[in-house]
């Protein structure tokens, strides 16, 4: 039987359905949709490869966010005829409140796709883990991070592209990992991850069994569009070649494909070496270099503009955002969105979604 509690949930829901219409800017999207596909379907669009498949991923994600729009407005009239047949067979009732309940995790999903507006929030990204300091504490604690973000991008059904994952030294934990990460508004997801993460616990590489506090940063950077204008001088940038680290054994590189690249007016260093072929490190060590070039140059208009306004600077990359506690107690902490929870064990795992949504739903709050 329909009861009132139902019944108020889906009006609240048919609003939330209505909002999204405007906020998602559907009418818009449809038209943009209409002029990509023309544009695809012109003579000679596949003539560009590079720039065919850049507007043929826009038209998907385009096309996705349409389609799920309309996949919640499809769910929300399936969920009005269930609660109308209600009061004829209870069965109708479950089956009410049980597509309110998908409809609700549909719409949270829509609003959270709402807050990426920014250029390249809807885009790929390139995320890199570096150790502090501490040794193979720190280079232990890199490998569980990039572990739970590989974990956590393949139940996202993200594509993960290994660019640069180095090992530490004496065979423990990793000294540098650089991953890019494919998929609908990963860019956007990943920006709550940039920062320092913290964690304390009782090391297991320390014989004495002491409670050890270590560090790593996580940087995140788009993976520029083509069309994006960097100030790239290749005359500015040395190339070197070197021999791939690795565990050893059969697979073990025995040729100098690895690519460093060092941005001489910056002092900016990038390296490649997961890709086979010396080629292909190359080009994605460039990709990573644009990336880091245009986001140095983005963060000194920031700081120029900040500082003509006479506003308050912070550098808030680099700053600690998350402790990671497995000792005397267990709890992980976002110290933005002061989420928490006791469950360590499935966030290392990859289960950090409470902490990437909640960290967006702080920011635009604020």
């Amino acid at each position: 039987m329909a009861d009132k509690e139902t019944l108020r949930e889906l009006e609240e829901a048919a609003r939330r359905v209505g909002d999204a219409h405007a906020y998602l800017h559907i009418e818009e999207k449809e038209a943009q949709l209409a002029a990509l596909d023309e544009q695809i379907a012109s003579p000679g669009f596949w003539d560009d490869a590079a720039s065919a498949q850049a507007v043929s991923k826009q038209a998907s994600n385009v096309r996705a966010a349409i389609g799920d729009y309309r996949d919640a407005c499809a769910l929300l009239e399936d969920v009005r005829a269930a609660f109308e047949l209600a009061d004829e067979d209870e069965a109708f009732a479950a089956e009410a409140a049980e597509g309110l309940s998908r409809l609700q995790k549909m719409l949270d999903g829509l609003e959270l796709a709402s807050w990426f507006s920014g250029p390249f929030d809807s885009g790929d990204a390139i995320l890199t883990v570096n150790p502090g300091q501490g040794g193979l504490e720190a280079q232990d604690w890199t490998e569980m991070l990039y572990r739970m973000y590989t974990r956590y991008a393949e139940s996202k059904g993200w594509k993960v592209h290994e660019l640069d994952v180095v090992p530490g030294n004496d065979a423990v934990g990793l000294d540098k990992a650089t991953i890019q990460v494919e998929g609908r508004n990963v860019y956007g997801m990943l920006t709550s991850e940039m920062g320092v993460h913290r964690l304390v616990r009782i090391s297991p590489t320390d014989a004495k069994a002491r409670r050890q506090t270590t560090f790593a940063s996580v940087e995140v950077l788009p993976v520029l569009p083509d069309d994006i204008e960097v100030d790239l001088n290749p005359a500015d940038v040395r190339v070197d070649v070197f021999r791939a680290s690795g565990p050893g054994g059969q697979c073990v590189n025995t040729t100098d494909s690895a690519v460093r690249l060092t941005h001489l007016p910056t002092g900016i260093v990038v390296t490649c070496q997961n890709e086979k072929s010396q080629l292909q490190n190359k080009e994605a060590a460039f990709r990573v270099l644009r990336a880091k070039l245009y986001e140095l140059e983005e963060r000194k208009r920031k700081e120029e503009l900040e500082a003509l306004r006479g506003e308050r600077m912070e550098n808030t990359f680099g700053s600690q955002i998350r402790n990671y506690v497995l000792y005397p107690y267990q709890m992980v902490k976002d110290l933005r969105s002061n989420i928490e929870t006791g469950n360590v064990e499935a966030v290392l795992d990859g289960e950090i979604d409470e902490f990437v949504v909640g960290y967006h739903r702080w920011r635009v709050s604020q």
